[in-house]
């Protein structure tokens, strides 16, 4: 089914190169999964074919893939191993926002790409305990004071995704003179920057997604990258589509699996292969069902995006309903792609029955790892909340302009 959304030669060379590393990066999983521990051979496995600089634009000496090539990979790169799929995606998601938008100043956007090109990658460090989720607009602990030219910063973040490799941190912190939050780049070798290893859980126990500490960090008056002008996440950001290619990677992982078993198990119960059984078929064909939808929404969602940021839509601006309906194409594919994943695993663990569950077979894994998709942005209520304003607000703008008709 992914051969349908391969739509040229670049892409297909990537997904070319990007195979090469499967054997490698798929033998790792269980072990990162067993031992919990971050897999930055993978991810210098990908630097070294330049992975990491994949939505880096042309321009700055990147790959310069949209937000569609993007996702076609990482969904690809999601069936080797999940946890290395996120940790990378993150980074590379950060990176398509930031230079597609050019939030920051250009000497600080050109010093980003020079380390990019370099392979480095990067995260937003914004979750805290206290606050919950970011994207429902909780104000951060994480303070930062400036004293004379410097900017002093004091928190801790919490999911951290990549913290043992990322090169730099963009962190949120509330900024006591401004009365607002910012962002500030931080690097790893930052004085007073630590990570406490808090990482402990059942689902994608490989990104090492620790605490970032910060005790009297300080950093230049020019690290001060990025005032955001929104409170909540429902801006319009369709580079958060590469986390849900990552689960719908490993719901294809499930599916391989179940196919194989189902085309190669013979019980001596019956002639030939569980295959030809019709309670078989019927998991095999739902598998495949849910994988369409998925993808469909996915691709689509992408697309959509696409178009409305070639055309200059924002979810603010003259076209408000038109941009409001891609920030809801975003956050539904989101939705569908990481609940599809997760009937995908259940329906695989099904056909291949107790087997599933031993600690040796793929698919306990898989199923513990598609979890994880629920916790990521944006929550599954908000998604549906917003959908049923948008129904509303766009009724009663239908009826408002009927009533005007009439007069």
């Amino acid at each position: 089914m992914q051969q349908l959304f391969i739509k040229n030669n670049k892409q297909r060379e990537w997904l070319e190169r990007l195979a090469t590393l499967k054997e490698d990066i798929s033998g790792r999983a269980a072990f990162i999964d067993e031992e919990s521990i971050f897999p930055s051979e993978n991810i210098n496995a990908l630097r070294d074919i330049g992975y990491t600089k994949l939505t880096l634009p042309e321009e700055y000496g990147g790959a310069g893939f949209s937000l569609y090539d993007a996702i076609l990979l990482q969904e690809t790169l999601g069936s080797y191993d999940g946890s290395t799929a996120l940790s990378v995606g993150w980074s590379l998601l950060t990176v398509g926002e930031l230079f597609e938008n050019r939030y920051w100043d250009p000497a600080k956007l050109n010093f980003l790409a020079e380390h990019v090109n370099n392979g480095a990658i990067l995260n937003r460090a914004v979750s805290e305990v206290a606050t919950g989720s970011p994207i429902r607009g909780g104000r951060p602990g994480t303070i930062a004071k400036q004293i004379d030219d410097k900017w002093v910063i004091n928190g801790r973040k919490s999911y951290t995704t990549a913290s043992p490799e990322l090169d730099y941190f963009i962190t949120s912190a509330w900024i006591e003179e401004k009365e607002t939050t910012g962002f500030f780049l931080i690097p790893k070798e930052a004085e007073g920057l630590s990570i406490d290893e808090t990482w402990d859980v059942i689902s994608m126990r490989g990104t090492g997604s620790h605490d970032l500490v910060l005790e009297n960090v300080e950093v230049d008056a020019s690290d001060l990258v990025e005032i955001p002008s929104y409170t909540t996440g429902f801006k319009l950001n369709g580079w958060l589509l590469i986390v849900p290619a990552t689960y719908l990677g490993i719901a294809q992982a499930a599916r391989d699996y179940a196919l194989h078993f189902a085309t190669t198990h013979s019980p001596n119960s019956i002639k030939g292969t569980i295959a030809q059984l019709p309670n078989v078929q019927k998991l095999l064909g739902e598998i495949e069902l849910e994988l369409a939808v998925a993808r469909f929404s996915l691709y689509g969602a992408a697309e959509s995006y696409i178009e409305a940021k070639r055309i200059g839509i924002e979810q603010r601006d003259e076209s408000e309903e038109v941009g409001e309906n891609v920030v809801n194409a975003v956050n539904t594919a989101k939705y569908v792609v990481t609940n599809s994943a997760i009937k995908v695993v259940d329906k695989a663990m099904r056909l291949a029955g107790a087997r599933s569950l031993q600690r040796t077979n793929p698919l306990q894994r898989y199923y513990r790892d598609v979890r994880a998709g629920l916790h990521n942005p944006p929550m599954d209520d908000m998604t549906i909340s917003k959908l049923a304003e948008s129904a509303i607000k766009y009724l009663e703008g239908a009826n408002k302009n009927e009533k005007e008709k009439v007069k």
